[in-house]
């Protein structure tokens, strides 16, 4: 509760349709343009010359720059506020991606795309801190999922929108036209999000309060945390993998998928926005614990299915182990600055980002090395085990104790 009483918005209220709303816009503001040149990695690939894991550092440069400035995002946040500090990033990385496109050589692509995601990083260090705040406890599960469930739509529309379009046009011309939406996106932010009146500036509070190392060490000495940063780390590592690398197998034989095609695989993006709030809304019923295990059993299930070398069944794992993933992170993402204390809640955020977006940074430039020298069925392999140590910690550490709530 903050100091003036407020216990956060309820579904149904004015406020409350804004903030899903406006945080929806933020989320294709920044997931949109944080992987739109997944989408075209074969022609970036082609055009620079240069191997499939070279070409996937147009994703992981971004993806580490946002891991490695969500915690000075959440510092700032702390400070100045949680919708200020979302203003500014996106806004910044708004500019970078529409000068990235223009890049002539791959070496200042990449400072771009690195520069990008520090603005982004602002978003999912904050976004969930801010919710957990504006939104009343009990409803707090249902409306990360909601979010979640926004992320998915910009992910997807990103790779929607640069990959046909990059086919006909150039991967430039693609990437370009995401960037367009995405200004866009920040403009409706602004204009929806509401103010918070759940946050108090830690310069406005009464009290001595924690220092930025101090609201680290808190989270960093919980098991449950750092068995939810690893659920990001491990899980978010298979899946940009597995999206990074299975566009490369399907475009050889014996597939030999025409790019236009191969673009289309992001529709399985839809099965995460559907996954996202049915796992929130159950989470709130049935405990955390036992979805996100569920979860991650269907994201293995799917990652197995893309061994078996028929078309048909390949696709349907990507669906399956798609719906999966959003699911365990909808889950493990709202789990953490909810499990953490009032004054960390940011930090906690911040920490499963830190993890979520190393793991796509380092794993999805690794496994491009098991595609090289194992194939596809190198990567699959791979991403199943980091599927495995997810799964491990989880039952390790996030099992609930006695008769509490996995909450």
């Amino acid at each position: 509760m903050s100091a003036s009483g407020f216990t956060g918005h309820l579904p149904g209220e004015r406020a409350y349709r804004r903030l899903i709303a406006g945080l929806f816009f933020a989320g294709i503001a920044t997931f949109a343009q944080l992987y739109s040149p997944q989408a075209v990695l074969p022609l970036i690939a082609a055009e620079f010359e240069v191997p499939p894991a070279t070409a996937a550092l147009t994703v992981s440069a971004t993806t580490l720059g946002l891991a490695a400035t969500v915690i000075p995002w959440s510092a700032v946040a702390d400070r100045v506020g949680r919708v200020p500090a979302m203003t500014v990033g996106i806004l910044a990385a708004t500019l970078f991606g529409l000068l990235a496109p223009f890049s002539p050589d791959l070496g200042l692509l990449l400072v771009l795309r690195l520069l990008e995601g520090v603005g982004l990083g602002a978003v999912p260090a904050i976004a969930l801190a801010y919710l957990s705040e504006e939104v009343d406890a009990a409803h707090t599960a249902a409306a990360a999922g909601s979010y979640i469930a926004g992320t998915t739509i910009g992910g997807l529309a990103g790779r929607i929108i640069a990959g046909p379009v990059g086919d006909f046009a150039g991967w430039e011309i693609g990437v370009l036209a995401v960037a367009i939406a995405c200004a866009l996106s920040a403009v409706a932010f602004l204009l929806l999000v509401p103010k918070a009146r759940g946050f108090v500036a830690l310069r406005h509070r009464p009290d001595r309060a924690p220092s930025l190392l101090h609201r680290l060490a808190v989270n960093l000495r919980s098991r449950r945390q750092l068995a939810l940063y690893a659920q990001g780390f491990l899980l978010m590592g298979g899946f940009v993998a597995l999206y990074n690398y299975l566009g490369f197998a399907l475009a050889e034989p014996p597939y030999s998928l025409p790019h236009w095609a191969v673009s289309l695989l992001f529709l399985a993006y839809l099965a995460g926005t559907v996954a996202s709030p049915v796992a929130g809304t159950l989470a709130s019923r049935f405990g955390r614990f036992p979805v996100l295990l569920m979860s991650i059993l269907v994201m293995a299930a799917g990652a197995a299915l893309t061994l078996v070398p028929v078309l048909a069944l390949i696709l349907t794992g990507l669906l399956v182990f798609t719906a999966g993933f959003f699911a365990a992170h909808a889950v493990a993402s709202g789990w953490a600055p909810v499990a953490a204390p009032p004054r960390a809640r940011a930090q906690a955020s911040s920490l499963y980002y830190l993890g979520y977006y190393g793991g796509s940074s380092l794993f999805g430039w690794v496994l491009g090395f098991a595609f090289t020298s194992a194939g596809w069925d190198g990567v699959a392999v791979a991403v199943l085990l980091l599927i495995a140590g997810a799964m491990l910690l989880g039952v390790l550490w996030l099992r609930p104790r006695g008769s509490s709530a996995a909450s």
